[in-house]
C-alpha cells in the first residue's frame, strides 16, 4: 500500500489513509493464494503479529491465510517471533533468500517495511514489484524506496484498477 506521492505511512506512523472494501478483500484473498512466504522487517512484523492473532473482523480466508502461512521476520534486534509458523533471521540475507528462491514453491513477498525493501533492492533481491497505489497525497509521511543511491530500472506488467480507486501496479526487475 503506497499513496499517490510515494508514502507507506503518514505523518506519525498513520495509516489510516488506506482505502478498503470489500473487492480489495478478494483480490487480497487471491493474491495471498499466490504466494508460500511473508517476508517481514520487525517494525511491520509487529504491527502485523498485535493485529492478525486477535482480530475479529469478518474475513475468516484472510485471517486464516495471514495467521497460518509461513512468515520470516528479518531482525537484529528481535530475540524471538511468536506469530503462528514464524521464523526469525538476523544474518545472511541475500544468502537465505537466494537458499529460498531455488526451492520448489510458489513466490515470496514483502510486506511493508521500507527498510527491508530497499535492502533487498541493493542486495537484488526483487524479481516483482507489487504496488497498490491509494488515491491520496499524504505530503509527509515515510516514502518507500529511501536509502537508495542508484536507479532501479523496471518493467511495466500489468495494472488492476478498484471500485475504491486504489490501481495494483506490476513491475519485473530487469534481470528478475
Amino acid at each position: 500500500m503506497v499513496s499517490l506521492d510515494g508514502m507507506i505511512e503518514g505523518a506519525d506512523k498513520d495509516l489510516e489513509w488506506h482505502v478498503w472494501d470489500e473487492e480489495m478483500d478478494q483480490y487480497m484473498i487471491t493474491f495471498l493464494k499466490q504466494i508460500d512466504v511473508m517476508l517481514f522487517g520487525r517494525v511491520t512484523y509487529q504491527l502485523l503479529e498485535s493485529y492478525w492473532p486477535t482480530t475479529t473482523v469478518d474475513h475468516p480466508v484472510l485471517i486464516e491465510q495471514m495467521n497460518h502461512l509461513p512468515k520470516i521476520v528479518f531482525s537484529k534486534t528481535l530475540d524471538k517471533a511468536e506469530w503462528t509458523n514464524t521464523r526469525l533471521l538476523k544474518d545472511n540475507i541475500a544468502s537465505e533468500i537466494q537458499q529460498l528462491k531455488q526451492q520448489p514453491g510458489k513466490d515470496m513477498v514483502i510486506f511493508g517495511g521500507a527498510d527491508l525493501a530497499s535492502t533487498f533492492i541493493k542486495l537484488g533481491l526483487i524479481d516483482e514489484y507489487h504496488l497498490i497505489v491509494n488515491p491520496v497525497v499524504l505530503g509527509k509521511g515515510k516514502p518507500l524506496f529511501q536509502n537508495l543511491q542508484e536507479r532501479v530500472p523496471l518493467k511495466f506488467l500489468h495494472q488492476r484498477s478498484f471500485r475504491c480507486g486504489n490501481i495494483a501496479l506490476t513491475y519485473q526487475a530487469y534481470g528478475g
